[in-house]
């Protein structure tokens, strides 16, 4: 399965966090059903197409079928590392895997919606709905923004009861960073999600663009999260290197 195939032969992920599960179990085995469900409902309406515009309307809507696509495929890999990383599951991991999977079901339709109306108003006919009105804006954002805050809400859980965890998973001390870090990364999806809604909500429909991108904040924000917690999860790795050969020489 993908799932081990990724896990390869590596003791550390690329971010330095020791691999504790190879074995998919029956757990991730059930989620990858869910999203490979997930991501049929995105093709499901599709049709083989009979005139040329029918084919161009349907290549329109495949812009909107990728962009959804990549979305879930973010979702299912932040899945996937959670399990390589800590390989437990209790009964409270159980819980919220399975209200991540609900919502990950749920959230296809307004996600699939959102890009497809967007797309439809950027290049113009047909993409499978009906054009946006200006009106439903800072609806369509809410759904779509709460969708956000409930999937990367239930990751960040996951992550805080590992972290609780921590001494019983036996993380060292660069691994409780990254999972600090991962902590953040959700927080800064779920805080632009927030700023999101208000700005949908206190501007009407003429600031739902505005709102809608907002988004474009996470490249920049993730990425100074990621750069320093690199910088620091590096020196951490660095000096546990050198601690034992200088004990050694001494």
């Amino acid at each position: 399965m993908l799932r081990t195939a990724l896990a390869g032969a590596a003791q550390l992920d690329h971010h330095g966090f020791r691999i504790r599960s190879r074995e998919v179990s029956r757990l991730e085995g059930l989620s990858d059903a869910v999203f490979g469900f997930a991501i049929t409902l995105l093709v499901v309406s599709l049709e083989v197409p009979r005139t040329f515009d029918e084919l161009v309307g349907l290549l329109r809507g495949f812009v909107a079928f990728a962009a959804s696509f990549a979305v879930l495929i973010v979702i299912w890999y932040e899945h996937y590392t959670f399990f390589r990383r800590y390989g437990f599951e209790d009964l409270w991991i159980v819980v919220l895997n399975s209200a991540l999977l609900f919502v990950v079901v749920l959230y296809i339709y307004p996600l699939k919606f959102l890009f497809s109306a967007v797309i439809g108003q950027m290049v113009g006919g047909a993409t499978g709905v009906v054009p946006l009105q200006w009106i439903d804006g800072p609806a369509l954002m809410t759904i779509y923004s709460v969708s956000i805050i409930a999937v990367f809400g239930l990751l960040a859980a996951m992550y805080a009861h590992a972290y609780r965890r921590r001494a019983r998973l036996e993380l060292d001390e660069a691994e409780v960073l990254l999972t600090r870090s991962n902590l953040r990364y959700y927080a800064i999806w779920i805080g632009i999600a927030i700023f999101s809604i208000a700005l949908s909500h206190v501007g009407g429909p003429a600031w739902v663009p505005i709102a809608g991108m907002s988004y474009g904040l996470l490249g920049p924000l993730q990425a100074l999260n990621g750069y320093l917690v690199g910088k620091r999860v590096s020196r951490m790795r660095a000096s546990q290197a050198v601690g034992p050969v200088e004990a050694l020489a001494g």
